[in-house]
């Protein structure tokens, strides 16, 4: 157990795909001791990178997963998490950065700031991470560092400041200038491992002192101290370090390391700068919620002494039964103690805890506070807390996106059928975003996810690891309805069956509003008596699960409720919901109801030479051009197209740029499907409705 928190770092790589995250993170571990021989991401060897643990991570040359490792660097104990960089999985990048305290934000040297180097930005800013970036692949055709630095702070909006400078670039990238230590660093032996410190070249030597000056002058914001030693002209490395440590903890400097990760340049510089200038546990600020105080915020001590508070982030099922990732924040955790589920209100008993490496445990008897580790045996959720039970505290969930596109899919025989239905209990409670269920209407099972590639990897892994053959088919797009004008409603449930009947009255209207729904109750004189209120909301929000158009879910609607009718005896709850059931049928057919389809922000990134090709794909695609950009031979094209007329998109983009362009896509908003596109999925959806209904009466 590591009981200085202050020798500790947890730390997460993250960046756009194909940056060199997984390759970084195989030198990490190679200096670091942790593994005694480097292996490529692609796995040709056989081996592959030990990060990508998973058969189909090594086949595709992709991280599917996250996955945390630990290592020693300079008497510092260092837990890493390598998170992947395609926007499908953005789910493990978001817990990942739920439980971290900085992280290394890498970008290429060719390609710079790219589409999801913003969305990993955008989730390190949610959860406050510092991070320090890392240019990597300054070794190749078009590497220019300086330019990558300027789109830190263009795109980014951060306060990039160079801590080195490269000597050489591209195929004659050698090594780096360090502008703190004012020496030249090279990298040799057959990995890179020996560390060749000397003197600046001469002609690097009046770079390096207007970068330094430039340093001085960022770092100098933050500290008086090295203010003072600049004018005094005494300014020592330690002062500069804690200046630069201080913004960037601060989330107001970030600092721009080099290197190439592939050729073994400059890795070793970059752990000094983890250790440097990323925060330990106690430098970060966590809170919990009291669950018996109004949900007050706690904040929590990163001391072993302290009641224990922990937060499950990641769930994986394994040949052991649930293997449950832990944070400790706060107090210890030791095996044979027992834990409460804050969510479940159970206790626990901690059978095994394990440190993770990939695929790999190791077996622990404590963990303290500030750690990072695993447990075994434990049935629990993604987000659960567990404290000591001595404190009733509850840390924040994450943020889990909303899944925007959706597949049925079905077993092939009865062996399959089984087989299937654990896979998706297990990939269900691991994956948040993973989602699958029964549709009520056709009995089909349907898997929705973040994309076509999120949910292809699962289906792969269906096959492979549960034997589970499934037939699939095209996928169904998450269409909303909504209400386009005012309606007014005035329903009359009765109903006698002998004895005490049903009677409720609801009369109002509804009308088109920016919230995804919101119930007024405008009832005066008590036309509906109080204690009715509140089932004729409920009548109302059972209808919004299932439109009237194609049985989408209901956005953007208010219900105004401003009179009725209420009789002594025989009105109920139940009435009263009937009521208002009837009531949202006859108000929602005349307030002209129509369909929402989501519309997904698409950036396509690849050489200038095809971006006439690109915009013609997206023009054929329904697509609204917000912006296009050319820096240094490469086009950024974004914009805004229907989810459905993205399917099959990554095949075409292929072919009409001779497979030098990728493309990312996330959910932007909600808009109406133009009249024609919605006549035609209303006749489907009639057309299959009557072959239904044709089959039953067979």
């Amino acid at each position: 157990m590591y009981t200085d928190p202050s020798k500790l770092r947890n730390i997460g790589i993250s960046a756009h795909i194909d940056s060199g995250k997984t390759t970084l993170t195989e030198r990490i571990l190679f200096y670091t001791n942790r593994i005694h021989a480097i292996h490529e991401v692609k796995g040709k060897d056989g081996v592959g990178a030990k990060m990508d643990s998973m058969e189909l991570e090594r086949e595709r040359g992709i991280t599917i997963a996250s996955a945390a490792t630990h290592c020693e660097w300079k008497g510092f104990h260092l837990n890493i998490i390598d998170t992947p960089g395609h926007v499908d999985f953005t789910i493990e990048v978001e817990r990942s950065l739920r439980v971290l305290d900085g992280a290394i934000l890498v970008l290429c040297a060719v390609a710079g700031v790219q589409s999801q180097s913003l969305t990993v930005d955008r989730q390190m800013r949610r959860y406050r991470v510092p991070r320090v970036a890392f240019v990597n692949k300054c070794d190749r055709t078009g590497a220019n560092p300086l330019r990558v630095r300027d789109q830190l702070r263009e795109k980014l909006q951060h306060n990039p400041v160079l801590m080195q400078l490269p000597i050489g670039i591209e195929d004659r990238f050698e090594g780096v200038v360090d502008l703190v230590a004012m020496k030249a660093f090279r990298f040799d032996g057959k990995d890179g491992q020996q560390v060749v410190e000397s003197e600046i070249p001469a002609e690097l030597l009046d770079d390096a002192r207007r970068a330094r000056e430039e340093l001085l002058d960022a770092a100098s914001m933050f500290s008086d101290e090295l203010t003072e030693a600049i004018l005094e002209e005494r300014v020592t490395e330690e002062l500069v370090k804690r200046a630069i440590r201080k913004g960037t903890i601060d989330l107001k400097l970030t600092p721009v390391f080099l290197g190439s990760a592939y050729k073994n340049k400059a890795v070793q510089k970059l752990l000094d700068g983890v250790l440097d200038y990323l925060p330990d546990p106690t430098e970060v600020v966590n809170e919990a919620h009291e669950l018996e105080n109004g949900e007050r915020k706690v904040a929590l001590a990163t001391d072993d002494s302290r009641p224990t508070v922990a937060l499950a982030f990641k769930l994986e099922d394994g040949r052991y039964g649930q293997l449950t990732y832990l944070r400790v924040y706060q107090g210890r955790l030791s095996r044979d103690t027992f834990v409460t589920n804050m969510r479940t209100r159970k206790e626990h008993r901690v059978g095994r805890l394990v440190r993770m490496h990939a695929d790999e445990m190791e077996d622990i008897a404590a963990a303290g506070a500030g750690d990072i580790v695993a447990m075994f045996g434990i049935e629990c959720n993604t987000g659960d807390t567990f404290t000591d039970g001595t404190v009733r505290l509850n840390m924040t969930s994450m943020h889990v996106p909303e899944p925007v596109i959706s597949l049925s899919i079905k077993p092939v025989d009865a062996r399959s059928e089984n087989n299937l239905s654990k896979a998706l209990r297990r990939f269900t409670r691991e994956d948040p975003t993973f989602r699958a269920g029964i549709d009520e209407e056709s009995g089909q099972t349907i898997i929705r996810g973040m994309g076509e590639l999120h949910l292809d990897v699962y289906i792969e892994r269906m096959k492979r690891e549960y034997g589970a053959a499934v037939q699939v088919s095209p996928p169904e797009v998450a269409y909303r309805e909504t209400v386009s004008q005012r309606a007014e409603f005035s329903y009359t449930h009765r109903k006698q069956t002998g004895g005490s009947g049903q009677f409720g009255k609801v009369c109002g209207y509804v009308e088109p509003c920016e919230q995804d729904f919101e119930f007024v109750d405008d009832v005066v004189g008590g036309t509906i008596p109080r204690e009715f209120i509140g089932a004729v909301e409920k009548g109302f929000r059972s209808c919004l699960g299932k439109g009237r158009l194609l049985g989408s879910p209901v956005v953007n609607v208010r219900v105004v409720v401003n009179d009725g009718a209420s009789h002594a005896v025989d009105s109920s709850d139940i009435a009263f919901q009937e009521a208002a059931r009837g009531a949202w049928r006859d108000g929602f057919e005349r307030a002209r109801p129509k369909l929402l389809e989501p519309i997904m922000r698409v950036v396509v990134e690849g050489p200038g030479e095809f971006s006439g090709s690109v915009l013609g794909t997206l023009m054929q695609r329904r697509a609204m051009i917000v912006g296009s950009q050319e820096d240094g031979g490469l086009a950024r094209i974004e914009a805004e197209v229907p989810l459905a007329e993205m399917f099959g998109y990554s095949t075409t983009l292929r072919s009409s740029t001779q497979g030098k362009a990728d493309f990312s896509m996330e959910f932007s908003r909600y808009l109406p499907v133009p009249a024609a596109t919605a006549e035609e999925l209303l006749a489907k959806a009639r057309g299959g409705q009557e072959r239904t209904a044709a089959g039953s009466r067979r």
